[in-house]
């Protein structure tokens, strides 16, 4: 008896946790991911791009270098910002606070970005912990013998 209480508390526990790590992905990361790409899109609106508009950098040198020496030969441009003021004012809210700050355009987006790059980890760590939870609650199979697999299936599934 006492294997089997040990056994369901594990289960248990590993459930809680999937649960949990389910419930971030799909309410916390994927709601800030949204915002987020939201955010940046109305960016790239009012730089009139888009991720693609912008010239490379090849096709930036090819047209300086038409009869110029002096000048200089690789311009950057940024493909947010496109041809748009990069030092025009915006205002940001800061994530996860009730903070507005007025920062130039570049910085916006910029900050933007990376916010977006972390929220793409943290929901590919979170969905990695999901399935590692998933596998280990079905290698846990054993229990079946024991424990009918609709008792198993109530433990994952969460509560409605």
């Amino acid at each position: 008896m006492k294997q089997l209480q040990d056994a369901l508390v594990d289960i248990e526990t590993d459930a809680e946790q999937l649960l949990l790590a389910r419930h971030l992905v799909f309410s916390g990361n994927d709601r800030m991911r949204n915002a987020n790409r939201e955010a940046l899109t109305a960016l790239r609106k009012r730089a009139r791009t888009t991720k693609t508009s912008v010239s490379s950098p090849f096709e930036v040198i090819m047209k300086d270098m038409e009869g110029t020496s002096g000048k200089q030969l690789v311009k950057e441009i940024c493909p947010t910002c496109g041809n748009h003021d990069p030092k025009e004012d915006t205002w940001l809210m800061f994530p996860g606070s009730d903070i507005f700050a007025h920062v130039p355009f570049h910085v916006a987006h910029t900050v933007l970005d990376k916010d977006q790059e972390r929220l793409d980890y943290d929901t590919k760590k979170l969905q990695s912990f999901v399935k590692e939870k998933s596998f280990a609650i079905s290698e846990k199979g054993a229990l079946a013998d024991i424990i009918s697999p609709g008792i198993v299936k109530s433990l994952v599934q969460p509560h409605r």
